[in-house]
Parts: structure tokens; sequence; C-alpha cells
């Protein structure tokens, strides 16, 4: 039954992925990691860069990168698993200090364009657990660019409300939530 449901859910991304207005860039990236001149997919940007090495260009103080963040997460149809702002629903919250694989830029980024399982696949484990355990779904396909995804990112870490030495990962040292 849950298979069907998450089978459903994609169905919906897919479709509305396709259906909605893309919202206009702000910004170009402020790094070399996602290439402004060219749209790269998210997988591609993963699979492209070596582990560790994604880090997000954009900073929660940037209004207009939030705000272009969070029709992002809407139209990639985020909200239908993780609530409206990140706050949880059928899937885990995004915005509580409980990274299940890791807080940091680059396995968050890996997570959401892979999915769990395929990031298991390539060597990343559980550090956390949350009252709410599904599968992630493979997001690369959906988010359209890897800026995009950067954005969406973004929206989620200003969400953030969870201890505040946890916001990018706990320290391995037994910090809150991992």
């Amino acid at each position: 039954m849950l298979r069907n449901a998450w089978i459903a859910v994609l169905a919906v991304m897919v479709a509305s992925s396709s259906d909605a207005q893309t919202p206009a860039t702000t910004a170009a990236p402020k790094s070399a990691t996602a290439a402004p001149s060219q749209a790269t997919k998210p997988v591609q940007r993963a699979d492209s860069t070596p582990q560790g090495k994604l880090k997000n260009p954009y900073s929660v103080s940037d209004k207009a990168i939030v705000d272009s963040g969070a029709q992002l997460y809407s139209k990639a149809a985020c909200s239908g698993c993780h609530g409206g702002t990140g706050g949880g629903g059928i899937c885990p919250p995004l915005a509580d200090g409980v990274w299940i694989y890791g807080g940091d830029d680059d396995t968050l980024f890996r997570l959401i364009a892979y999915g769990s399982q395929t990031l298991q696949s390539k060597g990343y484990s559980r550090k956390a657990q949350e009252n709410v355990v599904a599968p992630m779904p493979a997001m690369g396909e959906v988010v359209a660019t890897d800026d995009d995804l950067w954005r969406i990112l973004t929206f989620i870490r200003a969400q953030y409300h969870g201890p505040p030495e946890c916001k990018f990962g706990c320290p391995p040292s037994g910090g809150t939530g991992q």
C-alpha cells in the first residue's frame, strides 16, 4: 500500500512539474558549483562532482533566493510529503535538526537528487532516525536544474528551527538528532 502511495505521489509530482510555470531566476550562482551558462540536471551534477565537494552557492539571507526556492519547493511537490514549510507530513520534517543522512550541503543535494535507496548504494548510511520512516524518492529528474535544487535547499535551510549547532549537520560528538 505504501508503494502505491509513493507511485501516486510521484505521478502527481511529474505532472505538476511539467505543467507549472518556472519562476524567474534572480541571481546567478556565486560559485562554480552550479554552471549558470548551462542547465545541468541534479543527477548529472552529483555524478560529476567528487563526494563532499557540492556546496550551496546561496545564503539564507538572500530573500529573493529563499522566495524562489519556496516556489520551486512547491512546484516539485516537496510539500506533498514534507509539508508546506518543511515541518513534516507523511514524511519527516526538514527543519527540525534531525538530518537522517547528514545535514551538509553535499549529502542533502545527493539525497534529493538520487533518493535514499541510490544514496545508500553509493555508501551513505543513516545517521539518525525520525518517527516517520519512508524512502525518499529520487527527485533529480523532477527538479529541473542543479541551480533549482540549490534554491530549494536554501529555502529549507531558511525554515530551519532546530539546534543552531546542527543546522548543517550535528557535530559527531553526540550533538542533537544524530
